[in-house]
């Protein structure tokens, strides 16, 4: 058999492998080639850890970031269409287009602090082939709190119990020893018990410390003693932690007792007119 024989037999076999070729080509030129992100229909975006490749900040279209308000940021979900997305967060910062990719990639900035000083997140957005948000990714991993809804405030603190209305009365026999100022360990104890309660109130009042004795003896010794031992109130007030400009100490003298008693030995008298002998706390209905 000669040669153009041989080429004769063979050309409708090779005409058909050559078209089949031709097809295949033209095939692949007409669907652009198997994108890298491709996913099937509907299929979820998630590669494995290691392979979440973030492009360069140089590269951004917006280099400078974008300072981005948290509340919205939050509100990212899987689930979102890429419209959603966009009227979200805006356009993504590296010239990704709408339609035709499966990945956006952002360049946000975070305030650390009131003063200005900012941080910056990379957040990249992985979509399926329908084009709705599968994941999110962050770099650096941290920014990812910030998805996190932000902390509840603390509750406001309870407000300052007020001073009863009727003064508090300490017994001067019980806060001092005789025809002194100088406050006793009970007495100072006493004074202690109250403190709680006179801090608290000097943050919205004037507290008000009122010396009293009894009618025995001059009116001028009286006056000195019943405001040396308010003062010494006042002193023991402050050295617990009650602001000292909240604290107004008085001596009153023998003013405004609580009992009159006239018959008895002195001693008798003396007793009865216990009452007398106090140290009166009250908060006055004034701002600081």
């Amino acid at each position: 058999m000669s040669t153009s024989s041989i080429a004769h037999d063979h050309t409708p076999l090779l005409r058909s492998l050559s078209l089949g070729l031709a097809v295949l080509l033209f095939s692949a030129c007409a669907s652009g080639g198997k994108h890298k992100g491709d996913v099937p229909e509907g299929a979820a975006v998630t590669p494995e850890a290691g392979e979440v490749r973030f492009p360069d900040p140089k590269r951004a279209t917006l280099k400078e970031g974008l300072f981005v308000d948290l509340d919205s940021l939050r509100l990212f979900a899987r689930g979102m269409t890429k419209r959603q997305l966009y009227t979200l967060l805006g356009t993504p910062h590296f010239g990704e287009g709408m339609w035709g990719v499966h990945e956006w990639n952002y360049l946000f900035n975070v305030r650390s602090n009131p003063d200005g000083d900012y941080f910056t997140c990379q957040f990249q957005v992985h979509f399926d082939a329908k084009g709705v948000a599968q994941v999110g990714y962050w770099k650096p991993q941290a920014c990812a709190a910030l998805l996190q809804p932000p902390a509840p405030p603390a509750p406001p603190p309870p407000p300052p119990a007020p001073m009863p209305s009727e003064p508090v009365r300490l017994s001067a026999d019980a806060l001092f020893a005789f025809d002194s100022a100088t406050l006793t360990e009970a007495g100072r104890r006493s004074v202690d018990a109250l403190l709680q309660q006179v801090r608290s109130a000097s943050q919205v009042q004037t507290i008000q410390v009122l010396g009293y004795t009894d009618r025995i003896g001059s009116d001028g010794y009286n006056q000195v003693l019943s405001h040396r031992r308010a003062q010494a109130v006042r002193d023991a007030l402050v050295q617990g932690g009650v602001p000292a400009a909240a604290i107004v100490a008085e001596g009153r003298g023998k003013a405004d007792p609580l009992v009159n008693c006239t018959q008895g030995s002195r001693q008798a008298v003396i007793a009865c007119l216990a009452p007398n002998r106090r140290v009166e706390i009250s908060g006055l209905a004034q701002a600081r």
